[in-house]
């Protein structure tokens, strides 16, 4: 017994300690050697201060920045830890909402998202993405046409011309990973801080 037993318990351990300890120290410290920045997450840092992350969005509310897509996430409720609250971005639940195209809930969440946001821009169309929520409910970037959309809104929330925001939001845009991989995006974020500069000068 004891002799088919020791060579499963030492096979556990050792690879316990493989690939539960040595194999992730080591490319925990392969990536903080080689990509800092990236191995810490990706943080952005404005006057010596922790802003956010390029890799997860950010609510922001106000007419005068520019508004990334809806956020499905949620938290665990205060007052009752059964339930949950709404938590946009919340990194700790990443998540859909799961509600599909028959849910009477995200038709009615949509068709809100609509009235609102065509009252911003009126005849034009309202791009997809802000309107429907990522899968991981984290979702930093939006499309080009969403950001472009939004302008004459910070525009005129800022005193601003349209040219000199469109000629921001252009100097944002992102291209596809090594030419090939995703499609053109802002990060929302990277856009809003460029504002804020604006802003200053």
């Amino acid at each position: 017994m004891m002799n088919q037993l020791r060579p499963a318990l030492v096979l556990l351990v050792a690879l316990t300690a493989v690939t539960g300890l040595a194999y992730p120290l080591a490319m925990t410290g392969i990536a903080g050697a080689i990509f800092p920045a990236k191995a810490a997450g990706s943080l952005i840092e404005r006057d010596g201060k922790i802003v956010g992350s390029s890799l997860i969005g950010q609510t922001f509310t106000g007419a005068n920045y520019f508004h990334g897509r809806p956020s499905a996430t949620s938290a665990p409720d205060p007052a009752d830890a059964s339930k949950t609250v709404p938590a946009p971005y919340n990194a700790a639940n990443s998540s859909g909402s799961n509600l599909g195209p028959t849910s009477a809930a995200l038709a009615e969440r949509v068709k809100g998202d609509l009235d609102a946001l065509k009252t911003e821009s009126p005849g034009t169309p309202v791009p997809v993405d802000l309107v429907t929520t990522s899968g991981s409910g984290l979702d930093p970037d939006i499309s080009p046409e969403a950001a472009l959309f939004q302008v004459p809104r910070v525009a005129k929330a800022r005193n601003l011309p349209d040219d000199k925001l469109r000629d921001l939001v252009t100097s944002q845009v992102q291209g596809r990973s090594l030419g090939l991989l995703g499609e053109p995006r802002v990060n929302v974020l990277a856009l809003n801080l460029a504002l804020d500069d604006l802003g200053r000068r």
